[in-house]
């Protein structure tokens, strides 16, 4: 068992958890690097000693779950690596600007959308916790200026002004500092506005559901550990016909929508069909529509604004099109309503696109009616009054290719990973990765990502492969399976991949349970965030609609 020991080190409050041997041979430890034991004095209350003079590196005893309260001492000979510079410029301009001592009465509340703590500073409290370090006999004189100036400001500012502002991971390492820590990151309301901060506020929209079931703190935990990840298998009723392959699903909330495909003899279907998930028992039905688009297959379907859903190319009767449809699924009456915008891109199949700031459609690559492999990217605004097709123009540009994947990330960050891609006078499968920022200040430019080397020296890259299968998750990471690979190797092996990371590197991601042992990019939907649904991953065969395989990304409680 544990029980908790208050200790100062270089200005900072902690609280560490001990007993037995352990923390004797760690003590041993930092007195043979340092050569003198710290100065104590005994607490009568707890009957322990306490260091005076910090002697005690911050990383020996503290390790990671207090990088964010590091902050530098003045007697501090150095920082831990892994505290991050820009917090800390925030913590020290807080602090030096006085803000712990702001009153309730001065600090402007009106944006804070969670209910305020009353507590006032620690030095203020009128009932103060036997743990806290107000409750304890006063330290010898001068100690009390050691005490780190982070710990005295009011509940208010530490949860408004500097935990809203970190990662749910940073929040969760905070909360195992000390007993205070804890009971403020575990507050709901300061989870969701912190989830809100890093991920944005689409989608938290999304995430809400969720919520229901599982706490913020809980799913901001799965989300970032993955601890919860597995694959289930689901069978749903109806039936998607005639038969039919190299169709394109997508989700709107808990809907997911299946347009289009390739019939018998090559015949380009045009027929909608949708699965809500939210009945007790999900069954494909058809949608009767009074203006259906053109039939086509090698299509992409993208979801706006979590209600709509916007079809764009493919391969129809007549050729290849770049036509733009646009389907509300809220209406009474749902219709494919045709957007005209200008002069649109070259009709093209086997694109990718994905929809970024909740109303534009980006698209990026594919095929032309000759055969030539497309590398150029639109962009369409479908919030404006007369959307208007706008190409990003970038001084250089990845190798052109069709069947790769585009992911979004941090809101307007896409990344492209895979694709059969040209090489010289070859088209080959790719596993490369490239990042471009459409809202970037300057000029707008590709990146090719270099995925650092691993601790063994061999780096984890996914295979090459195309039409597979791209995850963007909340908190901003991807996961890659699946698809058309060369080689022996399993499409059902996940990959994730942080492409916000300063030095990007590839892990293996182990799911427990069966995979499916096939998966399309263009017949796979993320649901909700958290629930990625494979349809006919048993045989390889698009058509086999009535057997579901989903990854959960976190923990159902159905």
């Amino acid at each position: 068992m544990l029980e908790a020991i208050p200790l100062w080190t270089g200005g900072l409050i902690c609280i560490l958890r001990r007993r037995g041997s352990a923390m004797i041979e760690k003590e041993e430890e930092v007195v043979q690097n340092y050569g003198k034991r710290p100065n104590c004095y005994r607490d009568e209350e707890e009957g322990v000693e306490l260091p005076v003079k910090p002697g005690y590196r911050a990383d020996e005893v503290l390790g990671r779950n207090c990088r964010f309260l590091q902050y530098r001492d003045p007697r501090a000979q150095r920082r831990h690596p892994l505290v991050d510079p820009v917090v800390v410029s925030e913590i020290r301009i807080c602090l030096e600007k006085g803000i712990q001592l702001f009153s309730e009465a001065k600090i402007d509340l009106q944006s804070v959308s969670y209910p305020v703590f009353k507590e006032k500073c620690l030095y203020q409290h009128d009932h103060p916790d036997r743990h806290s370090p107000t409750s304890r006999k006063s330290p010898p004189d001068g100690l009390h200026q050691d005490i780190c100036g982070l710990l005295q400001l009011s509940d208010e500012v530490l949860a408004h002004n500097i935990l809203s502002r970190l990662t749910p991971r940073d929040v969760a390492s905070i909360g195992s500092v000390c007993r205070r820590m804890r009971q403020l990151t575990k507050n709901e309301h300061v989870r969701k506005v912190v989830c809100q901060n890093a991920w944005g506020r689409e989608v938290i929209g999304t995430l809400e559901l969720m919520t229901k079931k599982l706490e913020w703190g809980r799913l901001a935990r799965e989300l970032t550990t993955l601890e919860a990840i597995s694959w289930k298998k689901l069978k749903v009723g109806g039936a998607v016909e005639p038969a039919r392959c190299n169709f394109s699903a997508c989700a709107a909330g808990n809907r997911l929508v299946l347009f289009g495909g390739e019939g018998v003899n090559m015949q380009p279907m045009d027929d909608t069909f949708i699965l809500n998930l939210n009945s007790e028992n999900p069954t494909w039905q058809r949608v009767n529509v009074e203006s259906a688009p053109p039939g086509r297959w090698g299509h992409t379907l993208s979801c706006i604004n979590d209600s709509s859903l916007v079809l764009f190319g493919g391969c129809g009767r007549q050729g290849l099109l770049n036509d733009v449809f646009i389907l509300n699924l809220d209406d009474r009456n749902p219709t494919w309503r045709k957007v005209y915008g200008g002069t649109p891109p070259l009709p093209r199949s086997w694109h990718s696109s994905c929809t970024i700031e909740g109303s534009k459609l980006v698209v990026s690559g594919g095929c032309t009616d000759a055969g030539v492999l497309l590398g150029d990217m639109y962009v369409l605004d479908l919030a404006t009054k007369n959307p208007v097709w706008k190409e990003i123009p970038t001084s250089w540009a990845p190798p052109a290719r069709l069947g790769h994947s585009l992911s979004v990330y941090g809101k307007t960050k896409i990344l492209m990973f895979g694709g059969l891609a040209k090489s010289g006078h070859l088209r080959l499968r790719s596993s490369d990765a490239y990042t471009i920022n459409l809202n970037e200040r300057e000029e707008i430019k590709w990146r090719q990502v270099e995925c650092s080397v691993g601790p063994l020296q061999n780096p984890v890259v996914p295979p090459p492969r195309l039409d597979h299968v791209a995850v963007s998750m909340p908190c901003g990471r991807v996961i890659i399976f699946g698809g058309s690979i060369a080689g022996l190797h399993s499409p059902s092996q996940l990959f994730i991949l942080d492409p916000s990371e300063e030095k990007p590197t590839w892990r293996v991601l182990n799911v427990p349970s069966q995979p499916p042992k096939f998966a399309w990019g263009h017949s796979t939907c993320v649901v909700g965030g958290t629930r990625v649904l494979v349809l006919g991953g048993s045989t390889g065969e698009d058509w086999i609609l009535n057997e579901l395989y989903e990854l959960c990304l976190a923990s159902r409680q159905d």
